[in-house]
């Protein structure tokens, strides 16, 4: 797709494509099909003490703003208490994950550069509702990410 086919989005409070995954609630807001490529930008609904297991991407970096709550972020070795307004940026290959520390659920934006991990998503979340909390974490879930971590290059770290 040229810059010229691309055309503008807008999605509203309500919109996007959303599921439930590993207790928390994921929004797919712009998908790469709808940016040419460039990324993808979903939404994080994280209730307390959730969050995914640790990880790292293969194929592509992944940025997140913390919107509202508190959440730690694990980036190899170091540990980051993320207060809103936090950026934070992990380029492909380091080990990752965040839990909500906070008591209230937590809320942040989250960007793939390039595209291609929101079909994970699509894939093996269950269909769920924006700003509505996930039911609590199922391994199943965890063993679903798992399953197609080769198809989405990334790996889920081992237990320490």
């Amino acid at each position: 797709m040229t810059a010229s086919e691309l055309k503008p989005v807008c999605v509203g409070p309500d919109g996007g494509e959303t599921v439930f995954l590993v207790g928390d609630t994921y929004t797919t807001l712009l998908s790469g099909a709808q940016t040419g490529g460039a990324f993808t930008l979903l939404e994080a609904l994280v209730p307390p003490d959730t969050g995914p297991p640790p990880h790292h991407h293969n194929a592509e970096d992944e940025t997140f703003i913390l919107l509202e709550g508190r959440v730690t972020f694990q980036l190899g070795e170091e540990v980051i208490d993320a207060q809103p307004g936090t950026t934070v940026f992990v380029p492909r290959g380091v080990i990752h994950s965040f839990r909500n520390v906070h008591t209230g659920p937590a809320k942040m934006l989250f960007m793939y550069n390039p595209p291609g991990m929101e079909g994970m998503f699509a894939e093996i979340g269950h269909p769920g509702t924006r700003n509505v909390q996930a039911p609590p974490l199922d391994m199943a879930d965890v063993h679903a990410m798992i399953a197609v971590s080769s198809k989405y290059k990334f790996t889920i770290a081992p237990p320490k």
